[in-house]
């Protein structure tokens, strides 16, 4: 290969990770907003079974103050956070709060950790099901916990993967109510 043709060959290597770069970036830096509403009307068209086996669609909470969080029985930083979820829920549910738990995890592990807690909003349990559904809300790690803030005109207006602070939440929500 001649001098000429290796020089022409790097530069079209290099012309392929610079496009490949501006594209990842356009695809990471897209209209969120866009993004996002439509991770919430996927969010209102699923429907996944509730402790009791019994599958219950989400756009049923439509027109609420929606917190959706993701999590596990097995995950440390969720279980954490749902003792907070749980005294914000008792304090909001009457200005239109709805907590929406969704468990991706067995059935009886979900259903026996919500008793043993004393969980007081709707705990939905999901499979993979449940990691595409956080995934089109924004989740693209696919990693727990994740939870979405959702107004009461369905949009989604904040979203937190990792354990999110009392004090975070409560300020996200405070001026939807």
């Amino acid at each position: 290969m001649t001098k000429s043709q290796q020089v022409i060959m790097y530069m079209g290597v290099a012309i392929m990770a610079v496009t490949a770069g501006l594209l990842l970036r356009a695809q990471l830096t897209s209209n969120p907003q866009s993004a996002e509403n439509g991770g919430a009307e996927t969010l209102f068209a699923a429907s996944l079974p509730d402790l009791q086996g019994k599958n219950q669609s989400i756009s049923q909470w439509r027109g609420n103050v929606m917190v959706i969080n993701f999590w596990a029985t097995w995950c440390e930083p969720c279980r954490d956070e749902i003792p907070e979820f749980i005294e914000l829920q008792e304090r909001f549910r009457a200005k239109g709060l709805v907590f929406i738990g969704i468990a991706v995890d067995q059935q009886e592990r979900t259903a026996a950790f919500s008793k043993e807690i004393g969980i007081n909003y709707p705990v939905l349990v999901g499979d993979m099901r449940a990691l595409d559904l956080a995934g089109a809300a924004g989740n693209r790690q696919g990693a727990l916990p994740f939870t979405v803030v959702i107004d009461r005109g369905g949009n989604i207006i904040g979203t937190k993967l990792g354990r999110l602070s009392h004090s975070k939440l409560e300020s996200m929500i405070k001026p939807l109510l």
